[in-house]
């Protein structure tokens, strides 16, 4: 199975590279990547970039030169005070674009343009670790305190971050499957964010939940090959 994990954030990143000192850098025209072998399983890890620029356009990239049989995305993501819990890891299932404002036309037909259901038939039914089913919201900014009743009321939202939706997207109109786990780094609720002014909470946490990710990521490409269907694996 060729498979190939995107991590998004440069924060994100760093702390694979710290888990992996010995990786063997490589350079793209997007950023830099790796072969490594995690418990026998080949796998490619790329940096992916933040926002949906990179975002899209590394996963387009990552599709043409490796053609994966999977495309996992690893990161984080801001939640919902009293929605979800610091540390609880999302499996997307949705993913919105919510930032985009149309002035002369219909945005929520634009937000419809870019919304992304994904496809997880293939995952076993009985997944190797605890995970909360869900929609992400991405935009290209942190989430901005005074919309989160807004985003709960109309999209049911429980959490965002700023390149699911344009990796799925992507993924999408390239018939790619795709595996997008986020784990929750810090709450923003109508007030502000916990993390909001001091960045070195998310650095911490992001640490915390990418060396999670690495460590759980070997049983869930295991769980899925046992599972048989994926298509092209």
């Amino acid at each position: 199975m060729n498979v190939v994990v995107l991590i998004s954030a440069g924060s994100e990143w760093r702390a694979v590279k710290e888990l992996y000192p010995n990786l063997e850098i490589q350079h793209s025209p997007y950023g830099e990547f790796s072969e490594i072998t995690l418990d026998v399983k080949h796998l490619t890890l790329f940096h992916g970039g933040w926002g949906k620029i990179s975002a899209a356009a590394t996963a387009q990239y990552a599709i043409d030169h490796f053609q994966p049989d999977l495309l996992v995305n690893l990161g984080t993501c801001g939640g919902f005070a009293g929605r979800v819990e610091t540390g609880e890891i999302i499996l997307v299932e949705r993913t919105l674009v919510y930032d985009i404002i149309e002035q002369m036309g219909d945005s929520a037909k634009a937000i419809r343009h870019y919304t992304s259901d994904l496809d997880l038939s293939w995952l076993p039914a009985n997944l190797p670790f605890p995970t909360r089913r869900s929609l992400l919201v991405s935009a290209d900014r942190d989430l901005i305190a005074h919309e989160i009743p807004l985003l709960i009321e109309k999209y049911n939202a429980i959490a965002a971050d700023w390149e699911s939706g344009a990796i799925a997207w992507v993924a999408q109109k390239n018939k790619t499957p795709l595996l997008i786990l986020r784990g929750v780094t810090d709450l923003v609720d109508s007030l502000g964010g916990e993390a909001y002014g001091n960045i070195e909470l998310f650095h911490q946490r992001a640490k915390m939940i990418m060396r999670q990710l690495m460590k759980q990521l070997p049983d869930w490409l295991q769980a899925i090959k046992s599972n048989s269907k994926l298509p092209h694996a």
